[in-house]
C-alpha cells in the first residue's frame, strides 16, 4: 500500500514538474522517488528484519541514482538545483 496519496502526488508533480499533468519530466520522479525513499527508510528503522522492503528500498535508490546521473549529464544546473531543494549530497 502506497503512503503517497493523490493529493500528494500532484502536489509534488506541481512542485517539482512545473505542472500536475508533468509526471514524466525527471526532476518529479527523482521527488516521488525520494519521498518513497524517505518512507521507507523510516518504516526499516523500526522494523528492521522486514528484507523485502529492504530490498525494494536498494531498488529505488538504484533507480533515482541513474535518474539523478542523467539529468547531471544532460542539464547540470538543474541538477544542481534539485539537489539543494530535496537536500540530497549534504
Amino acid at each position: 500500500m502506497s503512503h503517497l496519496t493523490a493529493e500528494k502526488k500532484a502536489n509534488i508533480f506541481k512542485t517539482f514538474g512545473s505542472a500536475e499533468q508533468n509526471t514524466g519530466s525527471i526532476e518529479a520522479q527523482i521527488a516521488a522517488l525520494t519521498e518513497r525513499i524517505n518512507h521507507i527508510s523510516n518504516h526499516l528503522k523500526t522494523n528492521k528484519k522486514d528484507f523485502s522492503s529492504n530490498r525494494g528500498l536498494m531498488q529505488m535508490v538504484g533507480r533515482r541514482k541513474r535518474l539523478l546521473q542523467y539529468l547531471s549529464h544532460t542539464n547540470l544546473t538543474s541538477y544542481r538545483a534539485l539537489l539543494e531543494k530535496l537536500g540530497l549530497r549534504k
